[in-house]
């Protein structure tokens, strides 16, 4: 069988590959780095100065079009290179925009989130159009699914679950000889010897509801005195502004200062050593959050995640064996219990990250997403349908 050619289309908002892009972008590089084992790959994304047009780079190969409209430019690269599968990653009227212009292609729409599938960055006329127009929509979740297919239960066999994953070789297990050392150097840089790390990972936006975990800290400390919570992350990808939002968290956080940090953006590449240090990782986010990759990070690293029910996070932990699921409805209460349960027992935190990192190994790798892709890829190519 010939190798399927295959072209990613980001969204032209960050560039890539890079350390300071969304997670849209990093996953459109973690999958084509596995595809291209049987694959040809190529990646459109935005130009920048640092960047040229054209590059190969680790057998990928990049178009970055320099002129504006992004998706005209992108379009009449296409033309040019005729791949078998476009993918376009997170954008609906992109999607619909490269079908109508390539016809004859398959056009798959990888969708990370609700965000662009929402008011009011299109209404449900113009979604239902654009939905309709792909060949094939890829979901990250059930829940996502499920949140598609309400626009219009005909579009349901074109729907695809594809949980994401996580690069094992960069996750590594915080409980190893050799990362135990790494962390007992690292926290006593950091004047946290001896302190029970609690740690967020993420964007400072409402959905994410950090709030939630600030708000119980004096509850958390007051059971746990040696807890420290590192806030990590900014408002916006890459950036440390100071949004009303960021304001009122440091407000918040004032309450026990001395039990909380705001650690400044951090790069993706640096985030394995920070969950290096956690004793718990917390995800509150509210029903919005499609998958949520710093879930399944945390667990490659064997932390304990405490997370949210809601969204597609139900899906990823399995609650008292590989995490513990806080009810929306009783989050703050919760989120103490949890929170507390694995601060005060280390060997119970232990067993809940070490099943962490085997449910990651069975299910949640990058190489199970490409995989999962490909199949389809193949399906579409011969069938014209996602499935045979």
């Amino acid at each position: 069988m010939s190798r399927i050619r295959v072209a990613i289309v980001t969204p032209g908002t960050f560039a890539v590959p890079s350390g300071r892009s969304s997670s849209v972008e990093l996953v459109a590089m973690q999958v084509g780095e596995r595809l291209k084992r049987y694959a040809d790959v190529l990646v459109l994304g935005k130009k920048t100065k640092r960047l040229p047009i054209r590059e190969q780079r680790g057998g990928i190969r990049f178009i970055r079009p320099p002129a504006r409209p992004y998706i005209g430019q992108v379009s009449r690269v296409l033309r040019r290179e005729g791949p078998d599968i476009i993918q376009v990653e997170n954008r609906p009227r992109y999607a619909r925009f490269v079908k109508k212009r390539h016809p004859d292609k398959r056009v798959v729409l990888s969708l990370h989130s609700t965000s662009f599938i929402s008011k009011p960055h299109i209404s449900a006329p113009v979604l239902r159009d654009c939905l309709h127009s792909a060949d094939a929509i890829v979901v990250n979740s059930h829940y996502l699914k499920e949140r598609v297919v309400s626009e219009d239960e005909s579009l349901a066999p074109k729907v695809v679950v594809n949980h994401l994953g996580v690069d094992t070789d960069r996750f590594v297990s915080r409980w190893s000889e050799t990362e135990q050392a790494k962390r007992a150097e690292q926290l006593g840089k950091l004047g946290l010897s001896g302190k029970k790390i609690i740690v967020y990972a993420g964007r400072f936006i409402p959905i994410k509801g950090v709030h939630h975990l600030v708000a119980v800290m004096p509850v958390i400390a007051a059971m746990e005195p040696d807890a420290v919570l590192l806030l990590i992350g900014g408002a916006y990808y890459g950036s440390n502004r100071q949004t009303t939002y960021v304001r009122r968290l440091r407000r918040m956080a004032q309450v026990v200062k001395e039990h909380v940090r705001f650690v400044p953006f951090v790069s993706h590449n640096d985030i394995p050593a920070w969950f290096r240090l956690a004793d718990a990782v917390v995800v509150p986010s509210n029903e919005q959050e499609a998958f949520g990759l710093v879930n399944v990070e945390a667990m490659a690293s064997g932390v304990p995640v405490i997370a949210a029910a809601s969204g597609g996070m139900k899906e990823i932990i399995e609650h008292g064996r590989s995490g513990l699921l806080a009810a929306p409805d009783k989050l703050a209460e919760e989120l103490v219990q949890h929170v507390c349960s694995v601060l005060a027992d280390p060997e119970y935190a232990r067993s809940l990250g070490e099943n962490g990192i085997e449910r990651v190994r069975d299910s949640f790798t990058w190489q199970h997403t490409a995989d999962r892709l490909h199949e389809l890829y193949n399906n579409l190519k011969q069938t014209g349908t996602p499935n045979r």
